[in-house]
Formats: C-alpha cells, sequence, structure tokens
C-alpha cells in the first residue's frame, strides 16, 4: 500500500513539474487597426503562443467567413473557405499543417470568424473546438464590432479590441448559443514569439520571460452574466479562450470541449 501511495505522490509532483500549456487557435496578421485599406495576410494555426510551444496539426475548416461593417451599413458576409492554401508552421519544437490566406480590407470593421475541426487530444482521449474571431479594423471608420455574430460559442467584445492601450481594461461577454455563461472559465495567453509569415514559423526569441510557470497561462472567471474584465499589462496580441461553454457536447462519440476564442492587441502609448 505504501507503495502504490508513494507511486501516486511522485506522479502527482511530475504533473506539477510540467510547464502549464493552453491550446490557442490563432487567427493572426501584423496589424489590427489600419490608417488605410490592405490587402492583410491571415495565418491560422493552433499552437501554445507563450511559449511557442508544440503546434498541432488543422484538419480543414468547417467555416472561415468575415463579417463586414461599415458605419449604419447593413453587415455583409463573405465566405473565405475556398481562399484557404495548407501550410506548415514551426514552432520551437515541431511542425504543424495550418492555414493562411489574404484579403483586401477598406474602411470600417472586419469580423474574421473561424470554426475548426476538432482537434483529437489523445492524451485526454477527448476533442477540442476553438471557435475564434479576430476584429481588425480599417481607416478609423465605425463599425459593429460589439455585435454577437451567431457562433454558437463567442466572446462578444464589450471595449472596442483594436484600440486598447496598455494599461487599458479589456472586457468581453461569453456566450453559448446566444446566451451569456455565467461563471465561464477563461484562459488567457500573450503572443510571446512574434509570427514570421514569410517563415512560416515563430521567431525564436521570447519577448518577456515567464517567473514561474503560472505565469504562462493566466486564468480568470466571467461573472453572473457573462462578463470578464482584463487589466492589459503589455503590448502585443492576447489570446482569450472561454473552455468548455458545452459541456454535454460531443464529437464522434467523445467529449468535445467546445471553447470560444478572441485576439486582440494592445500598443504603447508613446
Amino acid at each position: 500500500m505504501k507503495k502504490i501511495t508513494y507511486i501516486l505522490a511522485g506522479f502527482a509532483l511530475f504533473a506539477a513539474a510540467v510547464p502549464v500549456q493552453a491550446h490557442f487557435q490563432m487567427i493572426y496578421t501584423p496589424e489590427m487597426a489600419l490608417k488605410e485599406g490592405a490587402k492583410i495576410p491571415l495565418a491560422l494555426v493552433f499552437s501554445h503562443p507563450f511559449e511557442a510551444g508544440h503546434t498541432m496539426d488543422m484538419g480543414k475548416p468547417e467555416e472561415f467567413y468575415v463579417i463586414r461593417s461599415r458605419g449604419e451599413n447593413e453587415p455583409q458576409r463573405t465566405d473565405l473557405l475556398k481562399t484557404l492554401q495548407p501550410i506548415t508552421w514551426t514552432s520551437l519544437t515541431n511542425s504543424g499543417k495550418a492555414w493562411e490566406t489574404e484579403y483586401s480590407i477598406r474602411g470600417g470593421d472586419y469580423i474574421f470568424c473561424l470554426v475548426p475541426e476538432p482537434y483529437y487530444e489523445a492524451e485526454e482521449e477527448a476533442y477540442i473546438k476553438q471557435e475564434t474571431k479576430l476584429i481588425i479594423n480599417g481607416g478609423g471608420e465605425p463599425g459593429a464590432w460589439m455585435d454577437p455574430v451567431g457562433l454558437a460559442v463567442e466572446i462578444v467584445p464589450l471595449a472596442k479590441p483594436y484600440d486598447r492601450w496598455v494599461g487599458n481594461v479589456f472586457q468581453g461577454r461569453v456566450l453559448a448559443n446566444g446566451k451569456p455563461v455565467a461563471g465561464a472559465e477563461v484562459e488567457i495567453e500573450y503572443l510571446n514569439h512574434e509570427p514570421m509569415l514569410d517563415k512560416k514559423a515563430f521567431a525564436k526569441k521570447a519577448a518577456v520571460e515567464a517567473p514561474q510557470d503560472a505565469f504562462v497561462l493566466q486564468t480568470i472567471f466571467a461573472d453572473d452574466n457573462g462578463v470578464f474584465t482584463f487589466g492589459i499589462p503589455r503590448a502585443g496580441w492576447w489570446g482569450f479562450a472561454a473552455l468548455d461553454l458545452e459541456p454535454d457536447y460531443t464529437y464522434k462519440g467523445k467529449k468535445c470541449s467546445r471553447d470560444a476564442v478572441i485576439w486582440i492587441k494592445a500598443v504603447d502609448m508613446k
């Protein structure tokens, strides 16, 4: 009995020593607030952004589209699924299957929405499906960045996601099937290694060093109305993932964590 206890204790210590990492679906482009219209590159990568760790193989997305809104005009949706081209993305530890495309931005808001094929996590014997949003603005013209887009699970920004100075806060409301999720668990990671689109790889040099593993992946919880608040300490890209928003959701007969992800970028006030 003592031997079993020692073995279990050893496993617990080993687990505690393993660095904390979170899967994050990314839709990456270098800038979020464009001064004028431009053709922008977009990379769809499923990885661990703080440590540029293991990159997971992405299957063909189920949906990928953009919603453009400008002033009081009716939003327009454009399907981008057929524009995606397969690529191989290199992290600091491996390479994985990813996707890329380009899109021409003019004035107003552009909400890019990704519904990926569920990813099978063998260690957990379960799937992960992260429905992801990225909101780009052209020319400072107003748009409907604050409106839900109708994803099964999504984070709706309550603060404009592309005008955040360092020191501002970002607020979002977590929705599942259009309803707020009280007490939703939200993981947060900083994009700590610059994505080099020309090389289809993360830069090796990290922007910051975490003093301890808990700083790699931060966790907060939404309130009873599904609202969370995060103070932004550093310039750059920040990812927010609200986890397992449909606890009974399954895929191919196995548990599937249906997560909602949104990305923002903060800049220094110089």
